[in-house]
Parts: C-alpha cells; structure tokens; sequence
C-alpha cells in the first residue's frame, strides 16, 4: 500500500535523506517504505532531492535539510513502512 504518493514536499524542506542498513531487522520498514512509495514520491516531486543511503550495520534514520542550512533528523529504527511515512510527514511539516 503506498501511503506517500500524494506527498508534496514543503518548499522550506531542500533535501530529505534516508539511511539505512541492507540486511538488519531494524531497517525492514524503511526498506519496505523505499520499495512502496519512492517512485509515486519522486514522481509527486520531479527536481527534489531524495537521497537514500545503505551502508551496512547502520541505524535507520531520516535527515531533513532546511533552508538556511537547518538540518533535523529522525531515528526510523523498527518502524513500519507506514510509520516511516508519518515520520517523513512530520519532517516535511517542522520548520
């Protein structure tokens, strides 16, 4: 189920990161989020920056870079795919 396709990233919010680990249980939601919604996200917003990191053993997290510089982060470790939705939702939303 695609739970970020009508997701339109706010025009304070300049880049959004994901990292994550390829393998751990920790990730399986950001993994299954990735597989879900990336293309109706990029597709809902074309020239934004979408950046997903893999690096093994790492814990999952989500960075929002802001205007100005402003970064704000995350910790998406054993979330669902829904739930990580919410919490990029909730990035998009702070200023």
């Amino acid at each position: 189920m695609a739970v970020a396709g009508v997701l339109k990233f706010a025009p304070h919010l300049r880049e959004l990161r994901l990292h994550l680990c390829q393998r751990s249980a920790a990730s399986q939601g950001v993994r299954d989020f990735i597989e879900q919604n990336y293309v109706a996200m990029k597709k809902a917003n074309p020239k934004f920056p979408i950046l997903i990191r893999e690096c093994s053993g790492i814990q999952p997290k989500a960075w929002a870079r802001f205007e100005m510089g402003r970064e704000s982060s995350a910790s998406l470790d054993g979330l669902t795919a829904e739930q990580v939705a919410e919490t990029i939702k909730k990035l998009n939303a702070s200023k």
